[in-house]
């Protein structure tokens, strides 16, 4: 490079990061065009002229979800960073924390939103805080819990979500499993489910939560499985479940009749809506977040960086 240009680089780079000036300054001070400054920051920074430090923070995390955007082509992605020696609820207060600050972001008039439930997607709803919006609808996704697991009710989310932003809310009033298909049939045919049919046609943003494996029992709902269902989603080997319904470590949806029983959006579905965003974390949990990324079910994803890790190394693995 010669030695005048890189006098100007310089020169332009002081100006603009130390002096604070702004790009249309500068070109009118130095008689160039502003595009030129543009171009001649940028060529700074690629000579190495000109480095960028991010003081009093891993900007490694940074690179670990410009990672996962790329590995598989999501539209976001939000990790928190996890720290050796921090307990699991820490860890589940800074996700459910970094969560609703970034879902609140997304907000906007006008939109139809969609809650799945669960731990996570509660602790982030609880962590949102108010936003006055107009024209906002806020619906279940997929029917409740039993009446033994109803801390997280999906009514109770989507209620509270609509109050915070001055919004309308529709209720469900099924359970997420029924007894029989011909029940849930009738359920999801009926004048009552009409208009929680109509909504999941026109849904901007849905927030779900992404269940483990089989093995995991910390559920809300799986309570309402039979023996019969257990040794079917083993024998089909579920490795977990997303709105209640679950897949296989391809991402396929195991459809049968389980599912024609279930009260839910499909995987499909889901896959659809503009903006779909998972809440889950725990290395334990990664083996079931791989195979939505892959599919694209998902299109955000909200984590920790240990479980962030974990996903890209087992996608390194298949």
């Amino acid at each position: 490079m010669k030695e005048d240009k890189k006098k100007l680089l310089a020169k332009i780079a002081y100006m603009y990061y130390e002096q604070e000036l702004t790009q249309a300054q500068i070109a009118k001070e130095l008689a160039i065009y502003r595009t030129t400054v543009s171009r001649m920051l940028s060529q700074a920074k690629a000579s190495g002229l000109v480095e960028i430090k991010i003081n009093h923070f891993d900007a490694s995390l940074f690179e670990l979800e410009e990672q996962l955007k790329r590995t598989f082509n999501l539209t976001a992605v939000e990790l928190v960073s996890t720290e050796s020696n921090t307990s699991e609820e820490v860890k589940e207060e800074r996700l459910a924390t970094a969560a609703g600050a970034w879902i609140r972001r997304q907000l906007t008039d006008g939109m139809t939103i969609g809650l799945s439930w669960g731990a996570s997607v509660g602790e982030a709803v609880n962590k949102i805080e108010s936003k006055q919006l107009s024209n906002i609808t806020v619906v279940p996704v997929v029917g409740g819990p039993s009446h033994i697991n109803s801390r997280y009710h999906v009514n109770t989310l989507v209620y509270e979500l609509a109050r915070k932003l001055n919004g309308n809310s529709l209720f469900v009033n099924a359970t997420v499993i029924q007894e029989t298909k011909e029940l849930a049939e009738g359920i999801f045919n009926s004048k009552y489910f009409y208009d929680l049919k109509e909504a999941w046609q026109h849904l901007d943003l849905v927030i779900v939560g992404i269940g483990g494996p089989l093995s995991y029992h910390k559920s809300q709902w799986r309570d309402l499985l039979s023996p019969a269902d257990y040794a079917e989603l083993k024998l089909r080997e579920a490795v977990g479940d997303c709105c209640c319904r679950f897949y296989d470590s391809y991402g396929k949806e195991l459809t049968g009749e389980l599912s024609r029983r279930t009260i839910g959006l499909s995987l499909e579905e889901l896959a659809k809506v503009p903006q779909s965003v998972g809440i889950a974390r725990g290395i334990f949990k990664a083996r079931s977040i791989v195979p939505l990324l892959k599919k694209g079910y998902l299109k955000t994803l909200i984590t920790d960086q240990e479980t962030a890790q974990e996903i890209l190394r087992l996608n390194e693995r298949k």
